[in-house]
């Protein structure tokens, strides 16, 4: 299992679209920026596995400091992450060759600084 955590400023998907609307260069660019702190953090933890060959299910363990977002706008963020680790060599792919599937658990609470998100990546062995 490799596991990791985000701590970088990660866009709702209700802030990603109003970006959008408001510029047709800043959602690329949101995205482009957002996925480099996404490598940067992933490189700074040292992480030395990948996963190349297997399947695998990834949990996103979402940490917020208040109830405020909805979940599903918060979970959009995982596009980011998925492409940021492609970028990291974490992983080969994000297509469903290699990933089966998605868990999203949140978890608040009012004592941490930043909203943060741990990621855990399980390979799945295929059946032979």
């Amino acid at each position: 299992m490799i596991e990791f955590n985000i701590h970088t400023k990660l866009y709702t998907c209700n802030e990603y679209i109003l970006a959008c609307r408001s510029n047709k260069f800043l959602g690329a660019k949101i995205k482009k920026d957002t996925e480099n702190k996404i490598v940067y953090e992933i490189k700074n933890q040292k992480i030395k596995n990948s996963i190349k060959n297997h399947p695998i299910m990834i949990t996103f363990n979402w940490y917020e400091k208040t109830k405020r977002r909805d979940k599903d706008n918060i979970a959009f963020s995982k596009k980011f992450i998925l492409d940021a680790m492609q970028k990291a060599k974490i992983i080969k792919n994000d297509n469903n060759n290699y990933i089966l599937g998605f868990k999203d658990l949140f978890f608040y609470d009012k004592k941490i600084d930043n909203n943060y998100v741990k990621i855990e990546i399980e390979e799945i062995q295929k059946d032979k």
